[in-house]
């Protein structure tokens, strides 16, 4: 019996350190789509260095433009595979109600990966304040 509780322990003990070990990031966007490449890039290049690692990236403003479906920047670069491969690997992107009525964006234009919030800088502090996340400005 003892040494079943020792088991259980050390198995309860790894599990909180396993978590521990898990950095939580969020990347705020705001910056328009010639800015969208070099960001993908960075969450790709974090998150192969430190694979455990939760991100989510929240969009607003000219931030969300990446996301619209057929998004293009000035070189042709289109996102929406990147994004799709960054959300396989567990990446979320949500993107600002707020912008979205304000630019009388369609919602059904935006990738089928992006989730609408409330209010895009509300989840930034949301995330940080209430989820402990580390914020980053790309």
């Amino acid at each position: 019996m003892k040494n079943a509780l020792i088991a259980i322990a050390f198995a309860l003990g790894t599990a909180v350190a396993a978590a521990q070990d898990i950095v939580k990031v969020v990347y705020h966007v705001n910056t328009g789509v010639e800015t969208a490449a070099t960001i993908l890039n960075n969450i790709n290049n974090g998150l192969n260095a430190s694979p455990t690692d939760k991100i989510v990236v929240v969009t607003h403003g000219p931030g969300i433009d990446f996301l619209l479906s057929d998004a293009k920047d000035s070189r042709g670069r289109e996102f929406s595979g990147q994004v799709s491969a960054l959300a396989a690997r567990g990446v979320d992107f949500r993107v600002c109600h707020n912008t979205l009525q304000t630019r009388n964006i369609d919602a059904a234009t935006l990738l089928m990966e992006a989730e609408i919030v409330p209010s895009g800088v509300a989840e930034v502090a949301r995330l940080q304040a209430k989820q402990g996340f580390v914020y980053l400005k790309p």
